[in-house]
């Protein structure tokens, strides 16, 4: 453990990486005053990041596993930041766990190829009910593309995915966006990010 995490916390060098880059993409799309869901938080680094960079929005950290809340818990109680609450369990394919609306926006950071299908349609499902009136879902991770070459270290990462278990696995972004429109939101931006992945973005209109 270094000085700078605290008992407890989980950390990675992934999100150290990617975690400029998605503010720079968040910060213009999450208008001041918005309520922010975050599903599937993780260990919680870009909670806090991304809470900390945006004093203007309200952040809710979510996860379903237990090791994970308790991560995001020592990151939130260490930062002590006024608009980053405490986290609450939130399993993406169980509407009960769901919390109740309404909200801005919600952000999913690598989650759905880390998960069975069924959560991506939680996930959809929820933000249908959710988000207000032109809220924003906005998702970032690896996707197969028709027409896009594939990159071969995505491929690579596919067949990873696949060998830990078979549910998981990069979507196809047209079968996300199909089952998106199926609850009411439309494929707003695709935005080209680093390491072969995109962020995507959804608007309920």
């Amino acid at each position: 453990m270094t000085d700078n995490v605290p008992a407890g916390a989980r950390t990675s060098p992934a999100t150290a990486r990617n975690r400029a880059p998605i503010l720079e993409v968040l910060r213009p799309r999450l208008p001041p005053g918005a309520r922010v869901l975050e599903v599937a938080s993780g260990a919680g680094e870009h909670a806090m990041f991304l809470a900390a960079a945006l004093p203007q929005v309200s952040w809710q950290p979510t996860d379903r596993d237990p090791d994970a809340l308790a991560s995001i818990a020592a990151w939130q109680v260490q930062a002590r930041l006024a608009n980053l609450a405490a986290p609450i369990r939130l399993d993406a394919a169980d509407a009960v766990t769901w919390l109740s609306g309404p909200v801005g926006a919600i952000v999913c950071i690598n989650m759905i190829h880390i998960s069975p299908w069924a959560a991506t349609e939680g996930l959809m499902a929820g933000a249908g009910r959710l988000l207000t009136p032109a809220g924003k879902l906005i998702l970032y991770g690896p996707y197969l593309e028709a027409g896009v070459t594939t990159a071969p270290s995505n491929l690579a990462f596919d067949e990873s995915l696949k060998g830990r278990d078979a549910a998981w696995g990069i979507r196809d972004l047209a079968d996300v966006t199909a089952l998106a429109a199926a609850h009411g939101l439309r494929l707003a931006e695709r935005i080209a990010m680093p390491a072969n992945n995109l962020i995507v973005v959804f608007e309920k209109p």
